[in-house]
């Protein structure tokens, strides 16, 4: 039997978040609460996380360490930790608190994601490819993580570094444009027409 999935292919909306912005709760900070702190931190550094968990790995305690934003609270997750919460990351394995968390950010419309269950997400953790300020998020509609991991070391094993510089370089020609929009695309689908040229 097909799935809806499958007829209309993967329909989540990708978008790039400032999450020094927000404000994000991560519960649970064991081995995968620190898979999770660890790449929200990698691609934002200022980000604001307070993490709620009983048990906390070291390692969590030593990157927390190095980013002030961040406050950790060393006990069990209470309602009140969901107070002025932008979205939520739960990492444990308590299956029960989950399902609970979940429906307690339904009434005050927090998005949530559940590590290894898609079916609680309102939104998935891709996997994420950067080269300076290119950054590329892939995503399997949570089919397969492990399939994202692997085109994430494909892209990251074939892009150029200097694509960096490319990008830097266009942003400054582009700065100096003038003309209407229409003719700043025209000018810029030139410049950039070489990337997708096969020798």
């Amino acid at each position: 039997m097909i799935s809806n999935d499958n007829i209309h292919g993967n329909q989540l909306y990708p978008i790039f978040l400032k999450l020094e912005q927000l404000e994000l709760l991560l519960v649970g900070a064991g081995n995968v609460g620190l898979e999770k702190l660890n790449s929200l931190l990698a691609n934002s550094p200022e980000a604001r996380i307070t993490v709620v968990a009983p048990f906390v790995k070291d390692e969590v305690k030593d990157l927390l360490q190095n980013h002030p934003s961040c406050i950790l609270f060393q006990r069990q997750f209470e309602e009140a930790d969901l107070e002025n919460k932008s979205l939520i990351i739960l990492a444990t394995d308590d299956k029960e608190l989950h399902t609970r968390i979940k429906k307690l950010a339904e009434h005050r419309r927090i998005i949530v994601n559940v590590a290894d269950t898609p079916a609680l997400c309102d939104f998935y953790l891709g996997s994420i490819v950067q080269k300076g300020n290119l950054k590329i998020a892939i995503s399997t509609n949570g089919k397969s993580p492990t399939t994202a991991k692997r085109i994430k070391e494909l892209l990251e094993s074939t892009m150029p570094d200097e694509i960096d510089e490319l990008l830097i370089n266009l942003n400054l020609i582009r700065n100096k444009m003038t003309g209407d929009f229409t003719d700043k695309v025209r000018q810029l689908n030139e410049l950039t027409k070489m990337l997708t040229e096969k020798e």
